[in-house]
């Protein structure tokens, strides 16, 4: 017999132990989707990079200022932290039950944003009481009632007063503050806060700058007060569903 065909023979004998060794694990492979996961994962990255909204993070020092752990109780006596609101799309307020200004105008208009997401279960609002000596479970109980609260996710929040302070003037960059000659004996920001999946403060861009809140004071119905404000809760409910498909 010829080198030639015994050169023959042995690719021969190779191919068939390769095909013996090696086709029934690849065909085991396809048969488990190993191939179609690694396909998958790279759709699915593509999709989230497709999926990222154009809202801006608040930045402080140079980092994307996130929202600060915090516990307190809410409407229903429950104990109440960042934690349970995590993966979730959700606005902050800093009002009082007693305020005779400008919070009623605000959660009016944050019950018409909770109702035009009735049915998504990512979403939520946290109010902080800045007067917790005063707005205690049973207060807070009745003011959800009142104002038609009905969210689940919907969190109004007392506690220590020292603590949601600080949340609000360094957490969340919200003034707040005690004033005994101001109506109603309490300042605050009429602004909200939105906080995405993750935690972190956003808004959109306007005017190429971040519009870093959203003025929660003026209705829809209003358009405009009388300083010439535009009211800003249609841009809030807009960017919550960017948020939310994020």
């Amino acid at each position: 017999m010829s080198k030639s065909n015994y050169s023959y023979i042995g690719i021969s004998f190779i191919i068939l132990v390769f095909g013996i060794i090696f086709i029934p694990k690849i065909v085991e492979r396809i048969s488990n989707r190993d191939v179609t996961r690694e396909e998958s994962r790279s759709k699915d990255i593509s999709k989230q990079v497709s999926e990222a909204s154009d809202l801006a993070f608040l930045v402080i020092n140079g980092e994307p200022k996130k929202v600060p752990s915090f516990s307190f109780t809410n409407q229903r006596g429950k104990t109440i932290s960042n934690q349970d609101y995590e993966g979730k799309v959700y606005v902050v307020e800093f009002f009082f039950t007693t305020c005779p200004t400008i919070c009623p105008r605000m959660n009016a208009n944050l019950v018409q944003v909770q109702n035009a997401f009735n049915d998504i279960e990512d979403f939520g609002v946290a109010s902080f009481t800045i007067n917790p000596e005063y707005d205690t479970v049973e207060v807070l109980k009745h003011y959800a009632e009142q104002y038609g609260i009905t969210n689940p996710n919907w969190h109004l929040l007392t506690g220590d007063k020292d603590k949601i302070y600080e949340l609000a003037n360094v957490g969340f960059n919200l003034y707040t503050a005690e004033d005994s000659e101001v109506a109603g004996g309490f300042e605050h920001s009429g602004n909200f806060a939105l906080i995405d999946k993750n935690g972190f403060i956003r808004s959109r861009i306007q005017d190429g700058n971040p519009l870093i809140f959203y003025n929660g004071i003026i209705s829809e119905s209003d358009v405009i007060d009388e300083d010439g404000q535009t009211q800003q809760i249609t841009m809030l409910k807009e960017d919550i569903k960017k948020l939310l498909n994020e």
